[in-house]
């Protein structure tokens, strides 16, 4: 789904902020949103679930600030990946508030693996996005390259 709120997002004014287009953006299109069946491997862990999002994270943050992944760090050598599942409504309006703080997890649908090597399929393509861009449709692979990015500065 996060694909699909980027896009909206990105095309709708952001003359009130990324914040509120981010947010707009993500109940407009959970109105309409329907889960589909996908399938993530993590490393050796697999998982295949009717899902309503999966966001796999490099760094804490995406879509106008929010802190979809709170313990991320870009220098770990993995992604944090997270599983949400069958949410509704009701969950998303609880929820959200919750996220930007980055005190949403533990949720009892979602789920978090960590992994150096990420692959995201499904037998509909659905949309993805990078760092608030489009760049194609699932399946996606991702792979972390050890000590890629430091933190810290430099000397």
């Amino acid at each position: 789904m996060s694909g699909a709120i980027a896009q909206r997002a990105n095309d709708t004014t952001k003359a009130l902020g990324g914040k509120v287009s981010y947010v707009w953006a993500t109940f407009a299109v959970f109105a309409r949103w329907s889960n589909s069946e996908v399938d993530v491997s993590v490393g050796a862990e697999k998982r295949h679930a009717r899902m309503h999002d999966v966001v796999v994270a490099n760094g804490p943050y995406f879509g106008g600030g929010m802190k979809i992944c709170p313990d991320a760090a870009l220098d770990d050598g993995a992604f944090d990946v997270l599983l949400i599942g069958d949410l509704t409504k009701r969950d998303l309006l609880f929820t959200m508030p919750k996220i930007f703080r980055g005190t949403h997890l533990p949720h009892p649908k979602a789920e978090l693996l960590r992994g150096a090597d990420v692959l995201v399929e499904s037998s509909d393509p659905l949309p993805i996005q990078l760092d608030g861009e489009q760049p194609g449709t699932t399946p996606a692979r991702f792979e972390a390259v050890p000590r890629a990015l430091r933190s810290g500065s430099r000397s």
